[in-house]
């Protein structure tokens, strides 16, 4: 499959052409084209690098992601293809690819050194990454040099942070749920949230944080918006600490 990872907007202008230019390349039209999702945080690079890590566990050896949070395009940042744990990750090497690689128990870097007849300058997520995408997609690795790591690079840790919302309220962090104990009280924006375990298991009108899906601690609000509720943003800070119990009485 090939995966669509980007901060483009699905109602904007630029994920159709996308999937022109994915379709024009491909050798035929029998490989899945996947929109993983178009809301990544806009301009945040740190943020949609640990989301795009959280989101890589639902893919599979041979896989494809093309990833373009791209505030830098146009400029002398690199373009990169990253086989990480046999998956392919094809973006700008501005860090959004490098926790991926990080937590990888193997990766490979290479530049992109082939280029398009025409490609324009700003929008490379059609021009270039696409093709060389489809390329991959196809076995052909030509226009690959190998790199010895990428140029900016954010390390396999967690982010102490909020990464995204999503429509419901929800707020998705950047720590992983499984290296904390379920005793543990999250703090966020000045706001202490305990554990729940599933929405239907928590008051109605108590935010709680959980083990979402993809194994991210996330704050959320039954049947609520806990964003709204809260004023939680990405890029909030967050803490994760064990809750301290009153001693027991005599």
């Amino acid at each position: 499959m090939i995966f669509l990872f980007t901060d483009f907007g699905a109602a904007d202008i630029y994920l159709g052409q996308v999937h022109a230019r994915l379709r024009r390349s491909l050798p035929g039209a029998s490989i899945p084209i996947i929109d993983l999702m178009h809301d990544a945080p806009a301009f945040d690079v740190r943020a949609s690098a640990h989301l795009l890590a959280a989101l890589s566990s639902q893919f599979a050896a041979g896989d494809i992601c093309i990833a373009v949070v791209d505030p830098g395009v146009g400029t002398a940042r690199d373009a990169v293809a990253v086989n990480a744990d046999d998956r392919w990750y094809v973006g700008p090497d501005n860090g959004l690819l490098s926790v991926v690689a990080a937590r990888a128990a193997t990766a490979q870097v290479f530049r992109i050194v082939w280029r398009p007849e025409v490609m324009s300058a700003s929008f490379h997520g059609r021009d270039l990454f696409a093709p060389l995408g489809a390329q991959l997609a196809s076995g052909d690795r030509r226009g690959l040099m190998p790199k010895p790591c990428l140029d900016v690079e954010f390390g396999a840790s967690d982010l102490a942070q909020v990464i995204f919302i999503d429509h419901y309220g929800n707020a998705m962090t950047g720590l992983r749920a499984g290296t904390f104990p379920d005793t543990s009280v999250v703090t966020v924006a000045a706001q202490t949230f305990a554990y729940t375990r599933v929405f239907a298991e928590s008051s109605a009108d108590t935010p709680f944080w959980y083990g979402n899906s993809l194994g991210m601690i996330e704050i959320a609000l039954s049947t609520g918006s806990a964003a709204k509720r809260c004023g939680l943003r990405v890029g909030d800070a967050v803490q994760c600490a064990q809750a301290v119990l009153a001693p027991s009485g005599q």
